[in-house]
């Protein structure tokens, strides 16, 4: 009688293996299948850049308001100013 238990013990831990480890692939194949057959999210199309001449000129205005409110002096408004255009 306890060979007939022991491999009746075998049996069940082989069956309840097989069944874990196909139970786990099912599930990876799924999970496979779910992305594949998911389209992929559509990108917004990316806004145009501003024209260099346009972006300059924006600076610029930026950098005279910071002057006029006294945040900036003469000498750091020509500096940036320069830099601003060199680029």
């Amino acid at each position: 009688m306890p060979g007939l238990l022991r491999m009746g013990a075998r049996t069940a831990v082989v069956a309840g293996t097989a069944t874990a480890v196909s139970g786990r692939v099912a599930r990876r194949q799924q999970n496979r299948w779910a992305q594949q057959e998911q389209p992929a999210p559509e990108q917004a199309p990316a806004a145009p850049a501003p024209a260099a001449g346009e972006d300059r000129v924006q600076q610029l205005k930026d950098l005279a308001a910071l002057k006029e409110q006294g945040v900036l002096t003469e000498t750091e408004f020509e500096a940036e100013k320069a830099r601003i255009l060199a680029s």
